[in-house]
C-alpha cells in the first residue's frame, strides 16, 4: 500500500489518490471519516470505487465512495446547523405557527401537548438528534410510567409527526422518527364510552328526581339525555334559541372556557353541527321550567355578542362543560353510595351516546339521527354511537321471529291476499 509522507499526496495500493477523509486501513479496507456537530463518525468498504472487485469471501457492499456521496448529500441536507440544532419544543413550536384558522378546541389540545413537551427531557431533545427508537420509548414512556392515555398519547403523536415532516420537507432532516404506526408500539388500553342501558337511564332520572340535593338538576340531565345536545351546545344555548311555541332549539354556536379562564363563543364542532332539532313536548316542560326558574344576574353577562344564557355561578358568570361534568360525578357518586348495584360512570357525553342508541334501537332513520346529532359524516353516527351487543341481538331476533309468526298466522286468514298488504294495515 502506497503512504505518502508530510506534504505529499496520499495513496492507495493501486497508486490511486486518496480524497480528505479517506485512508486504507493495515487489513486493505477502505475507511471514510467525516463529522457531525464535532463528532466523528466513521465508515469503511473492501472497494473504494463501485468497479473494484470485491476481495475473495467479501460480501457485497457499496463502495467508499459511493457511501460518501450518500453521506456528502445528508450533510447537506444537514448543513443548516441552527435549524437541526432546535429542540423538539422549539420545532413544535414553529410548526403550530403555521397551523392558522384551526377551532378554539383544536388550539387547546395545542396547548396542552406544548405543556406536556416542556416537562419532558425529550421536549429539549435536538431534532437532529432524535431516532426513530427515541421517538418509539417516548411514548412508551408516557404510557408506562406517566399512566398517560391511549388517546392522550395519540394527541401527542398527533402533533409531532407533522411537525417533524415540516422539517423532513423543509430539509432539515432526512428521516421522520415519528413515522411508524402507533398501534404497532402502544397497547391501545382506550375504553370504549358505552351508552346506558334503558333501565340505568330511568333509575338515574327517577334517582334525580327524587333527590333533595340534585333534584334542582333534573331537568338538564333529562334534556342531555333526550336531545343528545353536546354539554357545550347547552351551555351555548340562550333565551333566544330556545322556542317553546314551535318546539325547536336552535344550535349554532358552543360556550367554552379556556385555559386562562377566558370565557368564548366557539362554532360548532362541524359544519354539520349547525341545526335547528325539534324537541318533544316533555323535553320543551323542562326547558320551560328552567326558563321559569332561571336566576339572572344583576348584568347579564354578554360573550362575543351572546347574552341570556341558562345558568349562572355565584359570580354571575355562565356555566360551561366543566361545571356540569363535576355535577354528573358527584350525582354518580352519591347514587353509588346509596345503591348496592353501582352505576357506571355518566358524564353529559355518555347521555349524548345514549340518546342516540336510543334513537337507532328504535328504528330512527339513519340520515335523521346524523343531523340531530349534528354529525358530518353518517359512519360516526353509525359505527361509534350505536352500540349494540348480545342484548341487542337477542331482542332483535326476537322481534323478528314474532313478525315471521304474525305474518304466518295473517297468511292463513287471509290467503287470497298479499302478506305485506295485510301487514300494512295490521302495523
Amino acid at each position: 500500500m502506497a503512504k505518502s509522507g508530510r506534504g505529499q499526496t496520499r495513496r492507495d495500493a493501486k497508486n490511486r489518490v486518496l480524497r480528505p477523509g479517506e485512508s486504507v486501513r493495515a487489513n486493505g479496507k477502505y475507511q471514510y471519516k467525516y463529522h457531525i456537530d464535532g463528532k466523528p463518525h466513521l465508515v469503511y468498504s473492501w472497494k473504494l470505487e463501485p468497479t473494484d472487485k470485491l476481495p475473495k469471501g467479501k460480501q457485497p457492499c457499496l463502495s467508499l465512495r459511493e457511501m460518501e456521496k450518500q453521506i456528502n448529500a445528508e450533510m447537506a441536507i444537514l448543513s443548516n446547523i441552527v435549524d437541526g440544532q432546535m429542540t423538539v419544543c422549539e420545532l413544535v413550536d414553529r410548526y403550530l405557527k403555521t397551523k392558522t384558522g384551526v377551532r378554539q378546541s383544536t388550539k387547546q389540545g395545542y396547548v396542552t401537548v406544548q405543556r406536556l413537551l416542556a416537562k419532558e427531557k425529550f421536549g429539549s431533545q435536538k431534532i437532529r438528534n432524535v431516532k426513530i427508537s427515541d421517538a418509539k420509548l417516548f411514548l412508551i414512556k408516557l404510557q408506562q410510567e406517566d399512566g398517560k392515555s391511549y388517546s392522550t398519547i395519540h394527541n401527542v403523536r398527533g402533533v409531532l409527526r407533522p411537525a417533524f415532516q415540516m422539517a423532513v420537507d423543509d430539509d432539515i432532516l432526512v428521516k421522520n422518527p415519528f413515522g411508524f404506526q402507533l398501534q404497532t408500539v402502544l397497547v391501545n388500553d382506550s375504553v370504549t364510552r358505552e351508552a346506558l342501558t334503558k333501565d340505568q337511564m330511568r333509575k338515574f332520572l327517577k334517582f334525580i328526581h327524587d333527590d333533595v340535593v340534585y333534584c334542582k338538576y333534573y331537568e338538564v340531565v333529562y334534556i342531555l339525555f333526550y336531545t343528545g345536545m353536546r354539554i357545550s351546545e347547552f351551555c351555548g344555548l340562550t333565551l333566544k334559541d330556545i322556542d317553546i311555541q314551535n318546539k325547536t332549539v336552535n344550535i349554532d354556536h358552543q360556550l367554552q372556557r379556556t385555559a386562562d379562564m377566558k370565557y368564548i363563543i366557539v362554532e360548532t364542532k362541524t359544519d354539520a353541527g349547525k341545526r335547528k332539532i325539534p324537541i318533544t313536548d316533555d323535553v320543551a316542560a323542562m326547558f320551560q321550567a328552567i326558563i321559569e326558574d332561571r336566576e339572572a344576574p344583576a348584568v347579564e353577562k354578554i360573550i362575543d355578542g351572546y347574552t341570556g344564557f341558562l345558568f349562572y355561578d355565584k359570580e354571575g358568570k355562565p356555566l360551561v362543560a366543566m361545571h356540569w361534568q363535576n355535577r354528573f360525578n358527584n350525582m354518580v357518586n352519591r347514587y353509588n353510595d346509596i345503591y348496592r348495584v353501582q352505576m357506571p360512570n355518566i358524564t353529559p357525553h355518555i347521555c349524548r351516546h345514549t340518546y342516540c342508541r336510543n334513537q337507532a334501537k328504535a328504528g330512527m332513520n339513519p340520515k335523521t339521527l346524523q343531523y340531530l346529532m349534528g354529525h358530518s359524516d353518517i359512519s360516526v353516527t353509525m359505527n361509534v354511537y350505536t352500540h349494540v351487543n348480545f342484548d341487542d341481538a337477542e331482542e332483535e331476533l326476537r322481534r323478528m321471529e314474532e313478525f315471521r309468526k304474525a305474518q304466518a298466522e295473517i297468511e292463513k286468514k287471509n290467503p287470497s291476499k298479499p302478506t305485506s298488504q295485510v301487514l300494512f294495515k295490521v302495523i
